[in-house]
């Protein structure tokens, strides 16, 4: 048996986004959540057209939900970071808390809105841990948190880099989210003994999927291809642009310079001639100072 990678758009949507049993079982393992806030029972939310922000104009939010109390949840697999992902998850979650209000809700009442965002990429390179936890907090007590928005992002290269023995929940999904790769025959049988984990491998099998998600499956790899490309083709360019950037800067440094020393010799009352031999200015340079 062959198995696809679940990073990929199709099968992700196809796992969390068609089986609230499996998503609630994800969340509940991987949300920080505390105790009173676990996660019973949840419904779908119409996905949303995010705004244009390079990298992921016109992109669709991968999954959104929202459970028994009225929480939400949004959840984004991303292959690809940017600085400008960090703007669209501000931005998406923002608007999922507003929107309550739209239905009639009173400020009082409205309900977290919580962003999860697994990231095959690491953005943070000055931490080592894998899971970052973002709240609004009071800056000289950490203990104090203003509810409403929460950000969770998951780099999975980090957590994949750290050798787990244990069988945790959260350990189990994540292995199941970057362990597994594209066309990849037999899985670990750790995935097979959660029943949850256990429909989500069945989810992913090629022989189970129809002609035409193959050929979505396929083109979405595609796509990460075309962007990491161009991706690399712009910072190349950054690169070279920077570096002439650097060469025109030192020159007019070096330039101005020489200028500040030949104008101290013609005030000495040192010949152009001479100035312009010590210098390399041209005489009428010299003589415009």
């Amino acid at each position: 048996m062959r198995y696809l990678d679940p990073k990929n758009d199709l099968t992700f949507k196809k796992i969390f986004g068609e089986h609230p049993h499996i998503l609630k079982s994800f969340l509940n393992a991987v949300m920080p959540l505390a105790e009173g806030k676990k996660i019973h029972s949840l419904e779908y939310l119409p996905a949303e057209l995010v705004p244009e922000i390079p990298m992921f104009a016109n992109s669709i939010v991968d999954v959104r939900c929202i459970d028994e109390k009225g929480q939400q949840f949004i959840v984004e697999m991303q292959m690809l970071w940017t600085d400008s992902f960090k703007s669209r998850v501000l931005f998406i979650a923002s608007k999922a808390y507003i929107k309550q209000v739209g239905r009639g809700i009173q400020y009082k009442g409205l309900q977290p809105v919580y962003s999860l965002n697994i990231i095959n990429e690491n953005f943070d390179n000055n931490a080592d841990t894998y899971l970052h936890h973002y709240q609004i907090i009071h800056n000289q007590d950490s203990g104090k948190v203003m509810e409403g928005l929460e950000f969770v992002f998951i780099e999975l290269p980090k957590f994949k880099a750290k050798k787990f023995t244990d069988k945790k929940l959260q350990v189990l999904w994540l292995r199941f989210l970057s362990e597994i790769n594209d066309l990849q025959e037999g899985i670990s049988q750790d995935f097979l003994e959660v029943p949850e984990l256990k429909e989500a491998s069945d989810l992913i099998l090629e022989s189970g999927l129809t002609k035409e998600e193959l050929e979505t499956y396929d083109r979405y790899w595609d796509y990460i291809s075309t962007e990491k490309t161009l991706m690399a083709d712009a910072f190349d360019k950054g690169i070279e642009q920077g570096i002439e950037q650097e060469r025109i800067y030192s020159n007019e440094k070096i330039k101005k310079e020489k200028r500040a020393i030949a104008l101290n010799f013609k005030k000495l009352g040192i010949s152009n001639s001479d100035i312009s031999k010590a210098s390399g200015l041209s005489e009428q340079e010299i003589e415009n100072l």
